[in-house]
This record gives C-alpha cells, sequence and structure tokens, in this order.
C-alpha cells in the first residue's frame, strides 16, 4: 500500500508542529511507520520528538552541493518516528516556497521516500501562505489530504480563510484536498460554537477540538510529546483519538473561502453574540 502524504497548515504559534509530532508519536506506538518533514525556518519543527539530537538539514546539503540520501537528513525519534528539516527556507532571501520547492525535489530524487518507506509522511508547513511556492505540498501529486490548525481568535480564522483560498484552488485542479480543522487551544464556552459557525460558512468541517492543557505546556517545557511525557493523560487520548481520525478520514472537501466583506460581517455577528453572552442579554422570544 502506498504511503499517505499529509499536509498540516496554519497560522505561526497556534500549535501544528505540537499537533503534528504528538499525533505522530500517537501512530507510531501502533507500529506505523510514520515520516515527518519540518518545512519551518527554524529546524525545530520535530524537536520534541527528537531532542537536541540533530542531522543536517535538506538545504544545508543542497547549499553545500552534497546529494541528498535518508541516511544523511533522517532521524529517528521518539517511538521511532523518523524526523527530516527541510532548513531555513528563507535564507537565500528569495520566495520561502522555492527552498521547500527544491528541498522536496531532492527528497524525491535522492529516493529518500523509497528508502524510509513511510506508511504516512506528515508535512508540518510554516505559517500563512504567503507565496505559491508554499502551496507545493497541496500541489503535490503524493499528498491527498490537507488539514488546517486554528485557535479560536479572528487572526488565525483570517490565515484558515486564505488557506482556503489555495485549497480551493488547487483542489479543483487535481491537488490536496481539506481533510477539516483541528481547533486547538480552546478555552472560552463559545469557542466551540464559533469555529463550528465558521466551518459551516466556508463548506468546511472541524475534525477536531483539543483544549488548552497545562500537560501540553509541561511537556513542550521538557522538550518531548505528550504521549511520552503523560501517556496516560486525558490529553494524551484527545492525541490518539485525532491521529486515527486524521488517517482514516476519506470525507475531504473543497472549502468556499470567504470574501473580506463577508469575513468582516461574520466577525461583527459573533462580536455582538460575545458582547450579549458576557452581559447576559436575552434576546425577545429565548427561552431560559
Amino acid at each position: 500500500m502506498s504511503a499517505q502524504h499529509i499536509a498540516f497548515y496554519g497560522k505561526g504559534g497556534v500549535g501544528k508542529s505540537t499537533i503534528a509530532t504528538n499525533v505522530a508519536a500517537a501512530l507510531a506506538e501502533k507500529g506505523i511507520r510514520v515520516l515527518l518533514i519540518g518545512c519551518g525556518p527554524r529546524d525545530d519543527s520535530t524537536t520534541l520528538l527528537t531532542g537536541e539530537n540533530k542531522r543536517p538539514s535538506v538545504l544545508e546539503l543542497l547549499r553545500e552541493g552534497r546529494k541528498v540520501r535518508a541516511g544523511d537528513v533522517t532521524l529517528e525519534g521518539f517511538n521511532g518516528v523518523r524526523c527530516i528539516e527541510l532548513g531555513d527556507i528563507y535564507q537565500s532571501g528569495d520566495c520561502a516556497g522555492e527552498g521547500i520547492a527544491a528541498a522536496l525535489s531532492a527528497l524525491t530524487d535522492g529516493g529518500v521516500f523509497a528508502e524510509v518507506d513511510p506508511h504516512v509522511v506528515f508535512y508540518d508547513v510554516p505559517g500563512e501562505i504567503v507565496c505559491g511556492g508554499l502551496a507545493l505540498p497541496m500541489k503535490n501529486s503524493l499528498v491527498r489530504k490537507t488539514y488546517v490548525v486554528s485557535s479560536p481568535d479572528l487572526v488565525s480564522l483570517y490565515a484558515v480563510n486564505n488557506i482556503f483560498r489555495t485549497i480551493s484552488r488547487f483542489g479543483r485542479e487535481g491537488g490536496a484536498r481539506l481533510g477539516g480543522i483541528i481547533a486547538n487551544g480552546l478555552t472560552s464556552s463559545f469557542a466551540e460554537s464559533y469555529i463550528t459557525d465558521f466551518a459551516g460558512k466556508t463548506g468546511s468541517g472541524v475534525i477536531s477540538f483539543i483544549p488548552r492543557s497545562l500537560i501540553t505546556l509541561q511537556s513542550e517545557l521538557y522538550g518531548k510529546t505528550v504521549i511520552e511525557v503523560a501517556p496516560n493523560s486525558n490529553q494524551a487520548y484527545i492525541y490518539r483519538r485525532l491521529a486515527g481520525l486524521i488517517i482514516e478520514n476519506d470525507n475531504t472537501t473543497i472549502p468556499t473561502p470567504l470574501d473580506q466583506p463577508e469575513l468582516r460581517s461574520w466577525a461583527r455577528q459573533w462580536g455582538d453574540r460575545i458582547f450579549e453572552l458576557e452581559t447576559g442579554v436575552i434576546r425577545e422570544g429565548a427561552a431560559i
């Protein structure tokens, strides 16, 4: 069976790498061979799995004129997850997407995927899509599903909406389709409704709600995944459940992003709802 190639996108700081590494660790403990490819500029996408151990990044080897081989760039992390860092995609001063394109081509040309022979390949793609090249995993014929991570705030959802534009474009051209939104770091009572409503407006769906957790923070401070630090915790169960949903989900969609006036109008409506919730306003006909 060919490997599933799955990309994670989301605004910087929403916990995308934390989710990718914990899901990878959860799948690996079931005997699933996972390859996690970190596309972040700081070479830190996979550190919760590998600790301080390092291998040269793909772009480091390319800049030295060396051929990219699996043994040179692949590091085995917790639970046997294989990890690769693409490297500093911004270093050249050119479009970051060009760095991703060159690195992914080198992995394919060097036979890295064939040698590692994973069941699942995860791509942890940085931040918002700021140039066409960062969308390469969506255009890559190997990648069939994309998950977008969002925290319950408007800035994150603006980024999600922009990412939806790219998924919509390439999904219609045969590229990766949307597997769903992963709502992360939820704290407020209305957060699930807020993100669910956004998903409904954009023709997408929420695959998982992940509450904000001190166990996740503690694990990150230790430089490890929750699966390793607190394997019997409720948070570890949430990541394990999400891992199963991600690889078993076949219900992919092509989202319909909101235009800017629609998004601003939707945001104002939710601003009114939250104000009413906080001040105890009861609308006419509302039941108590």
